[in-house]
């Protein structure tokens, strides 16, 4: 008698989510991802039908989560917002490296993975609008230097997410960390 289905759709996404940043794309297989679920390697494709779909469908939960907590986002501050979304891309640091894979996902057999491909450039789309916005507002009010050009200025602030947390800091208080060190630098 074979296992019994005992994971649900999350617990599927997490673990391909956790795979996939480990063995990356060319290394997970629905036989690695069976062997970290407990239930039979059938009952995946109860939720999707291939390698792509699956990997496709956890890029675009990731990147819905980092869109509906950056939309929520207060913007009446630029800064504080800058702030928080700094916060929103910190506890989701892995999206880069996970959506690194995208292009690897071959679409031609799955509609549904070309779906959420589709998802998730649009709502890159809408994180970059939001980001220049709130950098464009931030320099109009003369609260971050004008004498550094834009793109600079956010390539910078992107590559803080990337910062390794080597003190093992609770994530608010390391993207709080991080943004006083962008804001302020090292000079004392």
């Amino acid at each position: 008698m074979g296992r019994k289905q005992s994971f649900t759709e999350t617990e599927l996404l997490d673990t391909t989510k956790k795979l996939v940043l480990e063995y990356g794309y060319d290394g997970f297989h629905l036989k690695l991802l069976s062997q970290h679920l407990s239930g039979a390697r059938s009952t995946i494709y109860q939720y999707y039908s291939n390698k792509e779909e699956i990997v496709a469908a956890c890029m675009k939960r990731v990147m819905a989560t980092v869109l509906a907590n950056a939309s929520a986002i207060d913007e009446a501050d630029s800064m504080d917002a800058l702030e928080q979304l700094l916060l929103v891309y910190v506890e989701e640091s892995a999206l880069h490296q996970l959506l690194g894979n995208a292009a690897k996902i071959n679409t031609a057999n799955s509609s549904a993975a070309a779906r959420d491909l589709e998802f998730i450039e649009e709502a890159h789309k809408t994180l970059k609008i939001q980001l220049s916005r709130l950098f464009e507002r931030a320099q109009q009010e003369k609260i971050l230097r004008q004498d550094i050009p834009l793109p600079v200025l956010i390539g910078v602030f992107f590559n803080l997410i990337d910062t390794p947390n080597m003190l093992n800091i609770p994530v608010p208080a390391w993207g709080k960390l991080l943004f006083q060190m962008w804001i302020g630098g090292a000079k004392s």
